[in-house]
C-alpha cells in the first residue's frame, strides 16, 4: 500500500510533538485513530519510524532521516492547488509557438513583450518555420499555434482557426551598390522616395521558393505581372535574413514586408514602391478544438493587437505613408 498525504502529515505531527496525545490534539483528533494511522504507515513502508515506550516516543534513525524528505513532499503537495488554479487561469504552463521569419522583425517582438508582462510564469517554446511546416506541426500536435502567411490549405480549414493580425505593404530591398537609386541626391533625400518596379525589374529577384511559401511568392510575382514585367529569379532562400544577406552581396533585389526595414544590414537599402501592391498578411493559426488556457490568453493579446493595427496598416497602404526615420516603417 502506498502512503497517503494524510498519513505523512500524521507522521510529521508525532515527530514534532514526540507524544501521541499532544499530536492528536494538534490534529484535532483522538489518539487511537492516530496511533492506528502511524502503524499503518510503518507497515506500508516496511520500517519502524518511532521507538515507543510507556513514557516516550522517539524517532528511529530511519524516521529521523525520513522526516526532512516527508516535509519536502508535503510542501510540494501544498503547491498543487494554487498551481492547478494558475494553470486553469492560463497564468502558468507552457506555450509552443512557431513563426515565419518575416514576423520576427515587427509583429512577434510586440506580441511576446505583452505576453511576458501578462503571463510571466508561462514558459515559451519558440521556433522559426515556414508556413507549410507550421501547418504540419500544428496538425501533428507538436506546436500550439503559429504565425503564418496565408492561405491555409483547404484540407485543414475544418480543423484549424486562422486570425488575420497584420497587413503591410511591400518595400524593395536593394543592394547599396545598385545604380537603380543613384543620382537622386544624398541618402536622406532618396531613402524615402518611392521607386518603381520598372527601375529595378532588370535585377535578379531573390525570393522564397514557391513550394514553401506559395502565398507570399504569388504576391511578389504578381506585382511584377501587374507592372508588365517578368521576374528573373536569381536566388531562392527560405529565411528572410538569408534573402537580405544575398541582396547585400549584390545578388539581386527582393520585395519584402515593410517591417523588414528593422533588419539593418550593411549593403542593403530599403525603398518604398511607387506601385500600389497587395498587402502581405500575417496571422495566427491554431487547432480549433485544442485551446488551452495559456493559448487562450495569447489569442486574446493577438486579437487586441489585430484590432488596433489592421486599420493602421490599411491606411498606410492607401496613403503609402513615408516610413519613420527610425526605419521601423
Amino acid at each position: 500500500m502506498t502512503p497517503d498525504l494524510r498519513q505523512l502529515r500524521y507522521f510529521v505531527a508525532v515527530a514534532e510533538e514526540r507524544h501521541f496525545g499532544r499530536a492528536a490534539r494538534k490534529l484535532s483528533m483522538t489518539q487511537p485513530p492516530l496511533s492506528q494511522a502511524i502503524r499503518a504507515l510503518e507497515e506500508a513502508l516496511g520500517v519502524a519510524l518511532f521507538a515507543r515506550t510507556k513514557r516516550t516516543v522517539e524517532l528511529t534513525p530511519v524516521g529521523a532521516d525520513l522526516l526532512p524528505e516527508v516535509r519536502k513532499l508535503l510542501a510540494q503537495a501544498d503547491t498543487l492547488r494554487p498551481l492547478a488554479q494558475s494553470l486553469a487561469r492560463g497564468e502558468a504552463g507552457a506555450l509552443s509557438l512557431a513563426f515565419v521569419s518575416t514576423a520576427d522583425y515587427g509583429l512577434l517582438p510586440q506580441l511576446l513583450r505583452e505576453f511576458a508582462v501578462r503571463h510571466p510564469r508561462v514558459r515559451l517554446n519558440l521556433s522559426e518555420a515556414t508556413s507549410d511546416v507550421q501547418i504540419e506541426e500544428l496538425v501533428a500536435g507538436r506546436i500550439d499555434a503559429g504565425l503564418i502567411i496565408p492561405p491555409l490549405p483547404p484540407r485543414h480549414a475544418a480543423t484549424l482557426t486562422y486570425l488575420p493580425v497584420m497587413r503591410e505593404p511591400l518595400v524593395a530591398a536593394l543592394p547599396a551598390s545598385s545604380q537603380a537609386h543613384r543620382g537622386r541626391g544624398d541618402p536622406p533625400d532618396w531613402i524615402d522616395t518611392p521607386i518603381s518596379l520598372a527601375e529595378v525589374g532588370r535585377l535578379p529577384l531573390v525570393v522564397f521558393p514557391r513550394r514553401l511559401a506559395p502565398g507570399f511568392y504569388d504576391i511578389i510575382t504578381g506585382c511584377y505581372g501587374a507592372a508588365g514585367l517578368t521576374p528573373r529569379i536569381g536566388q531562392e532562400a527560405i529565411q528572410m535574413q538569408t534573402i537580405v544577406s544575398l541582396v547585400s552581396a549584390g545578388m539581386g533585389v527582393a520585395l519584402v514586408p515593410q517591417s523588414l526595414r528593422n533588419l539593418r544590414r550593411t549593403g542593403v537599402v530599403y525603398r518604398p514602391l511607387a506601385e500600389r501592391t497587395p498587402l502581405v498578411e500575417t496571422g495566427l493559426v491554431w487547432r480549433t478544438a485544442d485551446v488551452s488556457p495559456v493559448l487562450a490568453g495569447f489569442i486574446d493579446i493577438v486579437r487586441a493587437h489585430a484590432s488596433v493595427h489592421a486599420p493602421l496598416t490599411q491606411a498606410a497602404a492607401r496613403g503609402r505613408a513615408k516610413p519613420r526615420k527610425d526605419g521601423s516603417g
